[in-house]
C-alpha cells in the first residue's frame, strides 16, 4: 500500500464553475486528474484530499462529484476546505454516500485514521496569508487538530506509527520560515513528533508564499492540484 495526496479538486459536475477562468492549465482538469490518478494509484492505495473537493453548495448536489471520485482506484480521505459549503455532519455525509452505494471514501473530522503503520490526522486549519481571518476560527481549528491527535493517541499505537498531518490552509509560509518563527499549529506538530505535513488552498501566483521543505523537523508539502500539475503526489 502507498499513500498519495492531492487537494483542491474543485469539481463542478453540477455547478457552472469552469476552472479555466483561473488559467488555461485548468482546462479539462478533471480529465487530467483522472488520467494521472489511474496511471499511478492502485486499488489498495490511500489518497488524502485536504479540502475544496466540490463547488456544490448543498450535499445533495455533490452526487456526480462523489461518483467521479468513486470511479477512481484507492481509498479516499476527505477534509473540509473553505469552499466546501456542502459539508455537513459526518453522519449525514456517510448516509449520503451509503445511498449512492459508495464505500471507499472516509471523512476526517475531529478523528484520525490508521492504515497499516501510518496515522493520518488533520483539520482545515487557519489562513495565515489572510490577516482578516477571525481569531476565533484559529482557536476552533487548533482545538480540532488537538482532537484529531488525541483520538489517534487513544485508539492507535501513536508512538510507534508514522504520522501525516493534513491541512487545507497552509500552516506555514515562506515569511514565517525566513523569520525563524512558529505558530500554535506547528508547535502542536513538533510536540507530538509529527514529521510529515501536507496542505493546499494556494493556487497560481499565491504559491509564491508556499514553503516546501523541512522546518522544525517537519517536512511540508503544498499539494494543490494545479501546483502538482494535476498528478497526485506519493508521500509514502
Amino acid at each position: 500500500m502507498s499513500i498519495y495526496a492531492i487537494s483542491d479538486l474543485h469539481l463542478s459536475f453540477k455547478e457552472n464553475k469552469p476552472m479555466n477562468i483561473f488559467g488555461d492549465n485548468w482546462t479539462n482538469h478533471d480529465e487530467k486528474i483522472k488520467t494521472n490518478w489511474i496511471e499511478n494509484i492502485k486499488q489498495d492505495d490511500i489518497v488524502i484530499l485536504p479540502g475544496d473537493f466540490s463547488w456544490a453548495m448543498h450535499l445533495k448536489d455533490t452526487d456526480l462529484d462523489f461518483e467521479y471520485l468513486n470511479s477512481l482506484p484507492g481509498k479516499k480521505i476527505l477534509l473540509k476546505g473553505n469552499h466546501d459549503f456542502w459539508w455537513e455532519t459526518v453522519t449525514k455525509m456517510k448516509s449520503f454516500l451509503e445511498n449512492l452505494q459508495i464505500s471507499n471514501i472516509e471523512f476526517l473530522n475531529n478523528t484520525a485514521i490508521l492504515y497499516e503503520n501510518t496515522i493520518i490526522i488533520g483539520t482545515k486549519g487557519f489562513d495565515y496569508t489572510n490577516q482578516a481571518e477571525d481569531d476565533k476560527l484559529r482557536k476552533r481549528e487548533l482545538i480540532r487538530l488537538k482532537n484529531s491527535i488525541d483520538y489517534a493517541k487513544e485508539n492507535f499505537d501513536f508512538n510507534n506509527c508514522e504520522k501525516i498531518c493534513a491541512f487545507h490552509y497552509p500552516p506555514i509560509t515562506k515569511n514565517l520560515v525566513q523569520a525563524n518563527s512558529t505558530n500554535e499549529f506547528i508547535d502542536l506538530l513538533t510536540e507530538n513528533g509529527i514529521k510529515h505535513c501536507v496542505y493546499g488552498h494556494l493556487h497560481g501566483a499565491s504559491t509564491q508564499f508556499a514553503f516546501n521543505g523541512t522546518y522544525k523537523g517537519i517536512e511540508f508539502k503544498l499539494i494543490s492540484c494545479d501546483f502538482l500539475n494535476f498528478k497526485p503526489i506519493k508521500l509514502m
